[in-house]
Parts: C-alpha cells; sequence; structure tokens
C-alpha cells in the first residue's frame, strides 16, 4: 500500500513546488493592441456608402457597440510596444465609435450640438467627459485636439473623425486599421474633397468645407498653402488664381432618411 500512495504524494509535492515558483512580472510599457473587428463588422452593417447613419440599427447593435467600446476602455493605448499607426487608428476609432454612442445614448435627436451638460454657451457636447480608457477620463476634445492633432500632426485626420453632421467628413463603413492606415487616410481625404455634398471644387473656384477654415494651418504645414492641398485631392486641379470660398457648416445628424 506504501508504494502504491507514493507516486502519488510525488505528484503532489511536484504539483505544489511548480505552483509556487514565482511568477514572471509583466513586462513594463507592454499591452496587446486592440482589436477593431466588432466596430468594423457595425460599420459594414450599419454606414451607407455616402457615410450616413443608420442610428436606429446601431441602437439595436448597442449591446455590441458597448462591448467594443469596454475593449477600447480596457485597452492602453500609451503602451511602448504599439506601433504608431496602431495608436493612431486606436484613437480615431475612438473618437468615431464614442460619438456613435453619444447618439445612441440620446436618440432620437436632430443634432449631436443639442446633447449638452453644464455651462450653456461654454461647455459643448465635445466637453461632456465621458470617455473612459486606460484608466484616464477624456471628452472628445481631448482626443482631437489634445492626442489626434499635435502628437500624429496629419492633416488627413480631418477627414477620418466624424462629428456624427450632415457637413462632417463621411464615417468610414469600416474600422481604421494599422496595416492599412496609410491608404485609408488618403482615400477618405479624397473622398471628401470630391464629394460634391460636402465640397465643390472646379478649375476657378473651390466653395469647400468650413473644416478647410478652421483647420487651415494644419493645411498649409504640410503643403504651404489650401491651394495646393486642395489640389493634391481633387480630382478637379484649382488653378492658380481660382477663388477659394467656404460653404456653410450643417449640423444636422447625418442619420439615414
Amino acid at each position: 500500500m506504501k508504494f502504491k500512495i507514493l507516486p502519488i504524494l510525488l505528484l503532489t509535492l511536484l504539483f505544489y513546488s511548480l505552483w509556487a515558483l514565482p511568477k514572471p512580472a509583466p513586462v513594463a510599457g507592454f499591452s496587446p493592441p486592440v482589436s477593431h473587428e466588432i466596430w468594423d463588422r457595425l460599420l459594414h452593417r450599419h454606414v451607407k456608402q455616402n457615410g450616413f447613419v443608420d442610428y436606429k440599427g446601431m441602437v439595436r447593435d448597442s449591446a455590441e457597440l458597448g462591448q467594443y467600446l469596454s475593449l477600447l476602455s480596457a485597452a492602453d493605448p500609451k503602451a511602448e510596444n504599439w506601433s504608431r499607426e496602431e495608436k493612431m487608428a486606436f484613437w480615431i476609432n475612438a473618437y468615431n465609435a464614442f460619438t456613435v454612442q453619444l447618439i445612441v445614448d440620446h436618440y432620437p435627436v436632430e443634432s449631436i450640438k443639442d446633447i449638452k451638460r453644464g455651462i450653456p454657451f461654454v461647455n459643448t457636447v465635445w466637453d461632456i467627459k465621458f470617455i473612459r480608457i486606460g484608466g484616464e477620463t477624456y471628452d472628445l476634445n481631448n482626443i482631437e485636439h489634445g492626442i489626434l492633432r499635435p502628437v500624429f500632426k496629419d492633416a488627413r485626420i480631418h477627414a477620418a473623425v466624424n462629428c456624427a453632421s450632415y457637413s462632417c467628413p463621411p464615417l468610414r463603413e469600416e474600422a481604421y486599421v494599422a496595416e492599412r492606415l496609410d491608404a485609408q487616410l488618403s482615400d477618405a481625404m479624397r473622398r471628401f474633397v470630391n464629394d460634391p455634398l460636402r465640397n465643390r471644387v472646379g478649375a476657378k473656384r473651390a466653395e469647400v468645407s468650413e473644416i478647410f477654415k478652421w483647420y487651415r494651418g494644419d493645411f498649409v504645414r504640410e503643403t504651404g498653402s489650401l491651394r495646393a492641398w486642395l489640389n493634391r485631392y481633387a480630382d478637379q486641379k484649382l488653378d492658380a488664381n481660382g477663388r477659394i470660398s467656404y460653404l456653410e457648416y450643417q449640423w444636422s445628424l447625418n442619420d439615414v432618411k
């Protein structure tokens, strides 16, 4: 009987000795990048080719949207092992997904600007601190003007982030991903500049979105002039003496009709 019990005792002792070994410490600054597959599915399902959004569908799929936002909230986009493209794609998708969440939470709403908290005429919807990521709380302004613009310094961002309004650059019908980010950003800007609902560029005259006025410095920094930036992406090039004017921005919700 003793000889039968001995192997069991030895195995038990071996198990507990292995279990008691010190566990490897987590690598500082390491965090796995987020998968954007859920967001990609939602966009394919509910965003039309013209960039307008089926918010009723997003409301129906709010649990799925919440699952994706939870992934974003648990992530560490400051991790040292993330590439520049992974970080940039993360923050663009975060801005767009949390904007959609705002609309879903208040739907139906005529305009995103109708969603207000805080001091009237001082605080706007973009100042609402409701975004939890990596243990910190952000508002939409923090993401766009505190991270995307100053950190990445890529004016194509302005065609990628969507403010849930008619005049905004269309919400892309797929998630931004690191491995295709450069091509996606260039395509987004090209589609925006050549979208007759939002910009009209001709040889003699260009009527363009007020985005090009508000953030003119971002575009000029990269090409030397707004005209040069428009001509980089416009199908019809604006002549050297062609006039540039700005279309009135429409803040009605970019909801499907």
